[in-house]
């Protein structure tokens, strides 16, 4: 049976076509339309209700270095109320699931993909637990608020929430209602993510969604955005066969991994191979396609090159309501990723001629801190 987040309701009265995604009812789009809801998050604001996603709690002194040991990215050097995109690495490289890591006075907030919340806990909990308090948090909801007027709605309800920086996270009331927000997204966009007890959740859902910018986005809207911002979806760019090098995600490596040496500090899963690829390259490597056609090049879509020998696979692929054609993403053969190569793809008898491009497709708005160097000149 599908699980409900707590706005199940609130979803039928907006009038959403409800379907299954990782074990839940969610919506796919509203009345409007997925090109509608699109266009509107790109221009206003869009509300998603993402309480599907998973939330672990990790308590304790150990839990910071238990964690380092886990993940390829620098967690003893976020500051509470920061926070980190990473991935759990598994034996051979390849990624057991992308994360969002929080630093909380406390200890640390995870935030995990809704398919593999039971996976990722039973992981976590493996490796963590004789050193730190694990627990699965149930009693929280999470939103997101996307779109160059999310600064501005926030603002109203929570002023100091607007003066985040990208990836920073805050602690405030709205109306009342005690809320985390942090600044980030999955959209390109400039938002937020908040968490709010689930008990309010509808309310401050209601409150939000009765602002004047504010529209309701569903799933299809949400892949088509964060396709055209580039980003990665676990089980198509990212996958327990596809290492972090791979998926392009070799900026997310703390400094002290130093590929040519056999440190300590690089003794995470898979990190000889991984650290490899770092220094030498990955034989394939994500990459961005214009599509020169008006049929989409869909996931698993085979490419070829000129000579008709395979080079890659498409890992996503639809139209993009921005552009107004469609694009993908791709694992190629990093000899034939070069931006403006043409490759080919067959879709039912079409040879479709694809050009790799750069990433992201649409650029990211986000609101990031100003370097130092910037600031003492300002």
């Amino acid at each position: 049976m599908l699980k409900q987040t707590l706005l199940y309701p609130l979803h039928l009265e907006l009038g959403a076509k409800m379907v299954p995604y990782a074990g839940y009812s969610m919506p796919l789009q509203y009345g409007k339309g997925t090109l509608h809801e699109h266009l509107h998050c790109r221009t206003q604001a869009g509300f998603f209700d993402i309480s599907h996603m998973g939330l672990c709690l990790i308590l304790g002194e150990d839990g910071i270095h238990g964690l380092e040991q886990l993940t390829p990215c620098d967690v003893a050097g976020l500051k509470p109320g920061e926070q980190r995109y990473t991935v759990l690495t598994n034996s051979d490289g390849g990624i057991i699931d992308d994360i969002i890591i929080i630093r909380l006075d406390s200890g640390l907030l995870i935030v995990i993909n809704a398919a593999c919340k039971d996976k990722d806990f039973d992981y976590l909990y493996q490796h963590l637990s004789t050193r730190c308090c694990v627990n699965l948090l149930t009693g929280l909801s999470l939103f997101a608020l996307q779109g160059p007027a999310a600064a501005q709605v926030m603002e109203r309800f929570s002023p100091q929430t607007a003066k985040l920086y990208f990836m920073q996270a805050y602690g405030t009331y709205i109306k009342g209602i005690k809320c985390n927000v942090a600044r980030c997204g999955y959209t390109g966009e400039d938002g937020f993510e908040i968490m709010v007890a689930n008990e309010y959740a509808e309310e401050l859902a209601r409150l939000l969604l009765a602002e004047e910018e504010v529209e309701p986005i569903g799933l299809a809207a949400r892949d088509t955005l964060r396709l055209e911002a580039g980003l990665c979806l676990y089980g198509h760019e990212l996958s327990e066969s596809i290492t972090p090098i791979e998926a392009g995600l070799q900026w997310l490596f703390k400094k002290s991994h130093n590929p040519s040496l056999k440190l300590a500090q690089n003794r995470f899963p898979g990190a000889a191979k991984i650290l490899a690829q770092l220094q030498y390259g990955p034989e394939k490597i994500r990459a961005g396609l214009l599509v020169n056609n008006k049929i989409p090049v869909r996931e698993g879509a085979e490419l070829y090159d000129s000579d008709d020998a395979v080079v890659g696979q498409v890992t996503s692929g639809n139209f993009s309501p921005s552009l107004g054609q469609p694009i993908a993403m791709a694992l190629l053969k990093r000899n034939t990723a070069k931006v403006g190569n043409k490759l080919y793809a067959k879709v039912r008898n079409h040879r479709i001629e694809v050009a790799v491009t750069a990433l992201p497709f649409i650029p990211h708005r986000y609101v990031r801190q100003p370097a130092q160097s910037e600031k003492a000149s300002s």
